[in-house]
């Protein structure tokens, strides 16, 4: 599975199955049993009655792959973009003040502030998952953190006080 895609098989395995039902529908103009042509394809023989019942009523185009499975995404690229660019401005910057992490009801409230549709937490999950991100345990910092302090006590201070 690919999880990026929102789950189910990729582009090459959708070809890959389509060519196993193809080769099936050679074997039914053949008059194969159903029994033989699903051991021959490693398939059950439910799945093949069932391509068979395709093949009578629609031909080989009854067979072909009809693409990605499940429900498209709400949000097209570019406003995918906006949300990943959103993201990483930080919670702050959208007024979740008090800590600096983004959890699924912050990122799904931000989703209906920005592009007026709600998601679940579940369907924010998914989304995430879809555009790249992943979980993570953030690293508490405070918002007041210096990085040059730190780096110049890293440099100076610690190594002497190793000493």
């Amino acid at each position: 599975m690919r999880y990026a895609d929102g789950g189910g098989l990729s582009e090459r395995g959708r070809a890959t199955r389509e060519a196993v039902r193809l080769q099936a529908a050679q074997w039914f103009a053949q008059d194969v049993p159903a029994a033989e042509i699903a051991r021959r394809l490693r398939v059950s023989t439910n799945a093949v009655y069932t391509w068979r019942r395709r093949w009578r009523a629609e031909g080989e185009a009854g067979l072909a792959s009809k693409g990605p499975g499940g429900s498209s995404c709400r949000l097209d690229q570019p406003r995918l973009d906006r949300l990943a660019q959103a993201l990483e401005q930080g919670p702050a910057v959208h007024g979740f003040g008090e800590d600096q992490r983004w959890t699924l009801a912050r990122v799904a409230d931000l989703i209906a502030r920005l592009f007026h549709t709600r998601y679940t937490l579940h369907g924010v999950s998914y989304l995430l998952h879809r555009m790249g991100f992943s979980p993570q345990v953030p690293a508490h910092r405070a918002i007041e953190r210096d990085e040059q302090a730190i780096a110049t006590w890293r440099r100076e201070v610690w190594p002497a006080g190793k000493r």
